[in-house]
């Protein structure tokens, strides 16, 4: 039970780091950190929450982690992606 509550957390908490990296362009400096920002809080919430780092725990999530990335860029979009720019535009 412990190990779903985590996985929630995990999933929540990448939601926003996903949605900032979907408006960084691939590869660059502030994509590859909002990647690795949350990690350290994973491994905190591993080591408060006693599931520690048994194998069977990775699986769980590592699809958590990804999960929340992906989603927060699809659905949390923080700005318009790919957008034409008109002459009206001011930048």
């Amino acid at each position: 039970m412990k190990i779903l509550l985590v996985a929630l957390l995990v999933f929540l908490i990448n939601l926003p780091f996903g949605a900032l990296r979907g408006s960084e362009r691939k590869y660059s400096f502030k994509w590859f950190l909002y990647i690795h920002l949350p990690i350290p809080l994973v491994v905190f919430l591993r080591i408060f929450c006693d599931i520690g780092f048994a194998l069977y725990t990775y699986p769980v999530l590592i699809a958590a982690f990804f999960g929340g990335q992906l989603l927060g860029r699809k659905f949390l979009p923080l700005k318009a992606r790919n957008k034409k720019k008109t002459k009206t535009d001011c930048a």
